[in-house]
């Protein structure tokens, strides 16, 4: 097809303002899919997205449309909105000329979309402003648009108003894309560069490499380098998503689909890598892209039932088809041999764990999360350790340093107050506020990425009763006060349970985590010591007292000394049974440092 009646263009925007349900409707429009096919999200093929409600994976489609008696074809990527992928934004933004930024009628501006119009303008792509669901009764679409050119700079007179629901706007939408997003720029005839915008694996055919077409045509059959690697492989199969994938001859320059040639791993291909012919390669690799940045890791344990032959083969299934998250081999004494995970974030973190539970039948146990620390030993050398087991003993360090993230806050104009006192007490520094209407304010901070792992999330959207909404991206390591907190049981520390925190929080919270494991562990023959202690120093214990078994209670009367006699002796077996009975720690306590704080 003629380059000039080809768009490329991603839909991107915040959660839930129905991006894939826009989707639909380019699809049923064009008539790529049928009515009686057509169900809600058709683009959201996994069971996990269609329970969610959420988009996990970026999803490409081509299709054609008919606009004022031409045909045009539309190759559009629907992306995630939760901050854990924006990866996937970025990956499909590069592949793309044009973007869609869908913003909610009843919601306006939010976090997520501040920064998937940021991504998309960095990339330098088109924008076309979308206000969807104008069709609800709490829609305020001109109020939405004024939003978008106060806080992005986006001329109102651009925006197009849609409801992805009903299929008001969408054909004005697709006149607005033909007339507005760019037609590609490559050139058909120069030396063939492919980028590898995502890929999957599939048992039958191998690695399947979704593909944009930059420069040149690729054909079927066509012996082509992947030049990251340095590998040739021979095309076995050239296609387009419709949504369903169809075969084709060749791809030219422009045009986006997928290539299939006999790859055996997904190891075998990186992600922005670039294909060119084998004969004739083109000068140069295009520029690519950064490799994802694993900001929150925690370990896999196999549960109880489950071996680590298992769970290795459960982790290696899931990579070949989620390449964003990374796992080591790790021992810890008290849960045995496992694996450290990497993920791109919390929500990243839960996804994994239940496609590990759903797809591939393993049960794990799993540690508390935890990010990235920099430290400075007294030698100068400077390295980053992933969990407080990693850490060397605290005398042989010079310098520990956190990750600080750039948190932007969207709020109700009412909750600013709680807001910022959540914001102390998390060690949150203010940078600035903005007022994006009367109502709604944009409130700037940075946090130590440790301070909002867990629970900050839910605190926000209980002080702004829902509305509030945030973004965030790590802006790099800063030196800061803190300790390792060690957790002892019986006197021995158990490395999976410790944390790194600052040092002003972590009597509080030791004692508080010392409180919830005592109800978690289950009580034993003997009584088990609970201590927290911030290197030879004990900040806080507990103890969990043992099972009382009256070894007098046959002794009715008589001499008082075989009475002592018997509970020296049952002192003596406990004392034993101490330094030799395991304490069993069930999962539960391994995730107590996970429970809201009071």
């Amino acid at each position: 097809m003629d380059q000039q009646h080809i768009r490329n263009f991603s839909i991107v925007a915040h959660i839930d303002h129905g991006k894939s349900t826009l989707a639909d409707r380019f699809l049923q429009r064009s008539g790529a899919i049928s009515e009686r096919d057509l169900k809600e999200q058709v683009l959201d093929d996994m069971d996990l997205e269609r329970e969610r409600g959420i988009t996990i994976k970026a999803s490409a489609v081509t299709i054609h449309m008919e606009v004022d008696g031409e045909t045009y074809m539309f190759n559009l990527i629907d992306t995630p909105g939760h901050v854990d992928f924006h990866y996937e934004v970025d990956r499909a933004l590069a592949a793309c000329d044009g973007a869609l930024l869908v913003v909610d009628a009843t919601q306006g501006v939010q976090a997520q979309t501040v920064a998937n119009a940021y991504a998309a303008v960095n990339n330098n792509l088109d924008i076309i402003p979308v206000i969807n669901k104008i069709d609800l009764a709490s829609a305020t679409p001109e109020d939405a648009a004024l939003e978008i050119e106060h806080v992005l700079g986006i001329s109102a007179e651009n925006v197009q108003f849609v409801s992805a629901k009903t299929g008001e706007g969408v054909q004005e939408l697709v006149r607005a894309i033909v007339q507005h997003l760019p037609a590609p720029q490559g050139d058909p005839q120069a030396p063939l560069q492919v980028l590898i915008f995502d890929s999957e694996y599939n048992d039958y055919r191998g690695v399947i490499c979704y593909v944009r077409v930059m420069h040149g045509t690729v054909r079927k059959g066509q012996k082509v380098l992947l030049m990251g690697r340095q590998r040739t492989h021979q095309i076995t199969e050239l296609g387009k998503f419709r949504p369903q994938m169809t075969a084709c001859d060749q791809l030219a320059a422009g045009e986006t689909g997928y290539m299939v040639a006999s790859i055996k791993s997904l190891h075998d291909v990186t992600v922005g890598d670039t294909i060119t012919d084998a004969a004739h390669p083109a000068p140069q690799q295009l520029p690519g892209y950064q490799p994802p940045q694993h900001m929150v890791f925690c370990d896999f344990y196999p549960s109880t039932g489950e071996t680590f032959d298992a769970l290795r083969e459960a982790l290696e299934r899931l990579s070949l088809n989620d390449a964003s998250f990374s796992f080591t081999p790790q021992h810890s004494d008290a849960l045995g041999p496992g694996y450290r995970c990497g993920f791109l974030g919390l929500l990243h973190m839960d996804i994994v764990q239940e496609r590990l539970e759903r797809e591939c039948g393993v049960s794990v146990v799993q540690t508390a999360p935890s990010v990235t620390y920099e430290i400075t030993l007294r030698d100068g050398t400077r390295k980053r350790v992933e969990s407080a087991g990693d850490l060397p003993e605290m005398g042989h360090i010079e310098e520990l340093r956190e990750p600080i993230i750039e948190l932007a806050i969207i709020t109700p104009a009412d909750s600013i107050g709680n807001i910022m006192q959540l914001a102390e007490q998390r060690r949150g520094e203010y940078k600035k506020t903005e007022y994006l209407s009367p109502q709604r304010v944009l409130l700037t901070y940075e946090f130590p990425f440790n301070e909002i792992l867990y629970d900050f999330y839910d605190k926000l959207k209980s002080m702004t009763r829902g509305y509030g909404t945030m973004d965030y991206h790590v802006i790099g390591y800063r030196a800061s006060d803190l300790v390792k907190l060690d957790i002892l049981i019986n006197t021995v520390p158990v490395d999976a349970l410790s944390l790194i925190c600052h040092r002003t929080k972590a009597e509080a919270r030791g004692r508080r985590f010392l409180i919830k494991l005592r109800r978690e562990i289950p009580r034993q023959q003997f009584e088990i010591r609970l201590q927290a202690a911030i290197g030879s120093k004990v900040i806080a214990a507990e103890s969990i007292k043992p099972f009382r078994k009256d070894v007098t209670a046959k002794c009715y009367g008589g001499d008082v000394t075989r009475k002592r006699k018997l509970l020296e002796k049952q002192k003596e077996g406990k004392k034993r049974m101490k330094t030799v009975g395991r304490v069993e720690i069930p999962q539960k306590a391994f995730m107590t440092v996970l429970e809201p704080e009071d």
